[in-house]
C-alpha cells in the first residue's frame, strides 16, 4: 500500500454524532477511526510518550495494515540544540517499536527558531538516526526555504534517506482574510516545498473549512501524488483543518479526487464497510 491518508488525531469528541456514531465512547475512537482511515499522524506523542500498555492497546484496537506516524516529543525537538537529544530520540524510537508493523514514518518537527545556522547540529542528529527507521523532517524557520539553505538541506536529506515533511498551509492564508481562522490554525505561513528526498514522503495539508478554498491546491496535490506514486514513492497524506470537525470530510474528498483522476491508490477502509450507515455517518 503506497498511499495512505488520514487526520492528525483520532480522539476528537466533536466527531461524535458526525464522523463517529452518536453516543460513541472515547475508548472506541481509535477502533472506529482505523475502520475508516489507514493512518494517523499521532500528534499525541509530541506532548507525552505513551507507555507500553498504551502501545499494546493501540495494536489491539487497529487492523494489521494500519500505520501510526508519530511525532518526536517536544522535549527532544524544542529545547535548543538537537545533538543532546540524540540518545532520547533513539530511546523514543526503541519504545515505539513495540508497535511493530503498525509503526509508520516518525517525524521531527523543528520550531521556527531553529535556523540554518544550526545545520551542523541538525546534520549530526540526522546522521545518528539514519538507517534506524524511516524519519521525516519538518523545518519552520523561513530561511530553510531560501537558497542556498534549501539546496543544502535537500542534499543532506537525500544522502541520508530522510524525508522532508511537505507542509501546505496556503488554503487558510490565501483565502479571504479571516484572522480567527489563522489564529486557530497555529500553522506557519511558509512556501510549499515539493522535494521528495526519500522513498517516502509525508504531506501535511492544512485545509480550509470551506471546500472551494482548497480546490486549486488539492488539484496540485492530485498531480503530485499521481507522479510520485508512479515513480514508486510511498505517500502519507494528512489532512488538518482549523475547524477539526471538517478534517475527515476534507480527507475523504481528496481521496475521491484522486480516484476520479485515476491515480493508482487503494480504496479507503471506509469504502469496504458493508453497511457504513450502521457504523459511521461520514458523508
Amino acid at each position: 500500500m503506497n498511499f495512505r491518508i488520514g487526520c492528525a488525531v483520532w480522539s476528537y469528541k466533536g466527531w461524535v454524532g458526525d464522523f463517529y456514531p452518536s453516543k460513541s465512547r472515547s475508548s472506541e475512537f481509535l477502533r472506529l477511526y482505523s475502520e475508516v482511515f489507514s493512518t494517523v499522524e499521532g500528534n499525541t506523542t509530541f506532548y507525552a510518550i505513551p507507555n507500553q500498555d498504551t502501545l499494546k492497546r493501540w495494536i489491539a484496537e487497529t487492523p494489521p495494515s494500519f500505520k501510526f506516524c508519530l511525532k518526536l516529543p517536544k522535549l527532544l525537538t524544542h529545547q535548543g540544540l538537537l545533538q543532546p537529544s540524540i540518545a532520547g530520540a533513539l530511546s523514543f524510537l526503541e519504545q515505539m517499536q513495540t508497535l511493530g508493523d503498525r509503526l509508520g514514518v516518525i517525524f521531527a518537527q523543528l520550531p521556527p527558531s531553529y535556523s540554518p545556522e544550526l545545520l551542523t547540529d541538525l546534520t549530526t542528529f540526522l546522521e545518528a538516526w539514519a538507517h534506524q527507521a524511516p524519519l521525516a523532517l519538518e523545518v519552520r524557520h523561513p530561511d530553510w526555504f531560501k537558497e542556498p539553505h534549501n539546496n543544502k538541506l535537500t542534499a543532506i536529506l537525500e544522502k541520508l534517506g530522510i524525508g522532508r515533511v511537505l507542509l501546505d498551509s496556503r488554503p487558510i492564508y490565501n483565502a479571504p482574510d479571516d484572522a480567527q481562522l489563522h489564529s486557530e490554525s497555529r500553522k506557519p505561513n511558509l512556501p510549499v516545498n515539493f522535494s521528495v528526498t526519500a522513498p517516502f514522503t509525508l504531506i501535511r495539508f492544512i485545509s480550509h473549512p470551506q471546500q472551494q478554498f482548497n480546490q486549486s491546491y488539492l488539484k496540485e496535490w492530485v498531480s503530485f501524488c499521481d507522479r510520485a506514486l508512479r515513480q514508486g514513492t510511498q505517500i502519507y497524506f494528512f489532512v488538518h483543518c482549523p475547524m477539526e470537525v471538517r478534517s475527515p470530510h476534507n480527507a475523504r474528498y481528496f481521496h475521491q479526487l484522486l480516484q476520479q483522476h485515476n491515480v493508482p491508490i487503494p480504496p479507503l477502509p471506509w469504502d469496504e464497510i458493508d453497511n457504513p450507515t450502521t457504523q459511521l455517518r461520514l458523508f
